[in-house]
């Protein structure tokens, strides 16, 4: 059974409506916090435990730079609205992710792909090509989300 204290995080996080896969990352990131720090309650913790932590996981478990930022606004948001105390004067920042330009396909390259495709997966990678969604918008969009009338 979880604990009454996780149990108010994932009532706040619902409250504030947050996605349920943020619920679940950040109930993941605030875990891993509490545990790294010897099971001891937020409250009695500050910023060198969470300086700590965020460095334990950048340096030793050497996670990406989203994945640092993702258990920053975990911790964050513990502290702001759990706790509610502001972190502030924190000798951690967000960390930024090395810039990549993305690799695009031609015209003709997309059309030979959907050329080789069929059924359901060919009307996915459509929209996904055609209309610029992302996978989780095409994988729930619905029928009524479409206005037939201006054919778009």
């Amino acid at each position: 059974m979880p604990s009454p204290f996780l149990e108010s995080v994932r009532t706040e996080l619902r409250t504030r409506r947050y996605s349920i896969k943020t619920e679940k990352v950040y109930l993941h990131w605030i875990k891993q916090f509490i545990i790294f720090n010897d099971k001891r309650h937020p409250q009695e913790m500050g910023n060198p435990e969470i300086e700590r932590f965020l460095n334990h996981l950048a340096v030793n478990r050497q996670v990406s730079a989203a994945t640092q930022n993702q258990a920053l606004c975990a911790v964050i948001f513990l502290y702001r609205y759990i706790i509610q105390r502001d972190i502030s004067n924190l000798r951690y920042s967000f960390t930024s992710r090395e810039v990549q330009i993305p690799t695009v396909l031609s015209h003709s390259e997309a059309i030979t792909i959907l050329g080789n495709m069929s059924g359901k997966y060919w009307l996915i990678a459509s929209l996904l090509y055609g209309c610029g969604m992302r996978i989780n918008e095409a994988l729930r969009l619905r029928i009524k989300d479409i206005n037939f009338a201006r054919a778009c």
